[in-house]
């Protein structure tokens, strides 16, 4: 049985939500703000946990100062940001195709942002600002392209996710023909970009990410009543008077921005918008599309990938896109077995 908690305010509006689930959103928070610290501290020069709140709060040393600042913090945020973006957009193709693959990892959304770096890399030698842009405008077009080769009178869930998959395939032959074209710093360049990483990452990353996500999140949130009802079925959602192509849409272009800045940010780290609201559901145990804790999901997971990549492997430090591509891909085939069985597919 659900417990529900209600939030009244003196103006007479009211909120309502599920326990557990705030309880989740909270756990995630504190989980992710913990490994935050953690992974500011770790490194070349190891600080404490306490050392990092004190520098946080302004009152280290000045070479704890500028390690944490202007070294480490960047790096964090613009992880926790991508995590964020990328769990958010994994939730709102999952909720608007009512399937489980449909992330943009699957239906060629990352990809596509690929091409667009890959043509301002090798195509044009352009600088890493030049390709955050490409990025940014490849992972637009291919979105745009999924919708208008998925709609017919409306956009609807296996169609959204066939259309995907063939577009993925698509533009992932295109990037490998692009690679093929370049030469040997340019291909050694893209690789390293391709995999997924938040090496370097300064504040130059932070800030239009995160002005993006605080205007995308809040215009979701507030739609999130209307994609809640879209899951009972379009017919269902008109006449409880859910405008159903127009939320649709909106929230397509929201999360295609949000995957697309994300990859525009830290390459194409994989499988977090796949996995981050399917364990934000499972630990929520909440119908609809958890979009909340599906945007805290993802921070943690990405956070805590990429603590992993710096520690887990001793001296060798991977990209935090292969840790979240192995950890992925055992998901998805535990995804697929699942639902194989329940008779889904």
């Amino acid at each position: 049985m659900k417990t529900t908690l209600t939030l009244r305010t003196p103006g007479g509006l009211s909120l309502r939500t599920d326990v557990r689930a705030l309880v989740v959103v909270v756990a995630l928070l504190l989980a992710a703000c913990a490994a935050s610290v953690v992974l500011i501290g770790t490194g070349d020069f190891p600080i404490s946990f306490g050392d990092v709140l004190k520098t946080l709060a302004g009152n280290g040393t000045a070479g704890q100062d500028f390690i944490v600042n202007e070294l480490r913090l960047p790096r964090v945020l613009v992880g926790l940001l991508v995590g964020a973006s990328l769990g958010l957009g994994g939730a709102l193709f999952q909720s608007i195709s009512r399937n489980p693959l449909g992330s943009p990892d699957v239906l060629g959304l990352s990809q596509g942002a690929t091409s667009g770096a890959l043509v301002v890399i090798v195509l044009l030698s352009g600088s890493a600002a030049q390709v955050t842009v490409g990025a940014l405008a490849g992972g637009l077009v291919t979105g745009l392209a999924i919708y208008l080769l998925a709609w017919k009178q409306g956009v609807h869930g296996y169609r959204l996710v066939l259309v995907g998959i063939g577009v993925s395939a698509v533009v992932t032959a295109v990037n490998g023909y692009l690679l093929t074209k370049a030469d040997l710093v340019d291909a050694t360049r893209a690789v390293v970009w391709m995999t997924g990483s938040l090496d370097g990452r300064d504040w130059s990353q932070v800030w239009p990410l995160l002005a993006l996500c605080a205007v995308l999140v809040p215009l979701v949130l507030v739609n999130g009543r209307g994609l809640r009802m879209m899951e009972m079925g379009d017919d269902v959602s008109h006449a409880l008077g859910v405008r159903v192509e127009r939320v649709r849409t909106l929230l397509m272009v929201a999360a295609v921005l949000l995957t697309a800045a994300a990859t525009a940010a830290a390459g194409p780290v994989s499988f977090v918008a796949l996995t981050a609201p399917q364990l934000a559901r499972r630990l929520t145990r909440a119908p609809g599309p958890n979009l909340v804790p599906s945007l805290c999901m993802g921070a943690t997971l990405l956070v805590t990938a990429d603590w992993a990549s710096q520690r887990a492997f001793g001296a060798d430090q991977l990209p935090v896109g292969v840790v979240t591509g192995v950890l992925g891909g055992v998901y998805l085939l535990w995804l697929l077995v699942t639902e194989r069985r329940a008779g889904r597919i």
